[in-house]
């Protein structure tokens, strides 16, 4: 229960960051911005497997360094 409230939380504090970073990016340079789900599951109408696996990677991971980083400044 412990490790996927883990997976859960990492992947959701991961696409909220890459939210933030991708929609003021995009907004400076004027591209199309991907929704808040694409961010947390992937693309749209994506058959491609590894766009669900790789979104999930990187969420946890950007999200563990976040809070790493957190827990780091606290201490």
């Amino acid at each position: 229960m412990g490790f996927y409230f883990g997976q859960v939380f990492f992947n959701f504090i991961g696409a909220c960051i890459r939210w933030i970073y991708g929609t003021i990016w995009r907004s400076l340079f004027n591209k199309p911005k991907f929704s808040f789900k694409e961010y947390l599951y992937g693309p749209k109408n994506s058959a491609d497997h590894f766009d669900f696996l790789g979104h999930q990677f990187n969420n946890r991971f950007i999200g563990a360094l976040v809070f790493g980083v957190i827990i780091l400044l606290l201490v």
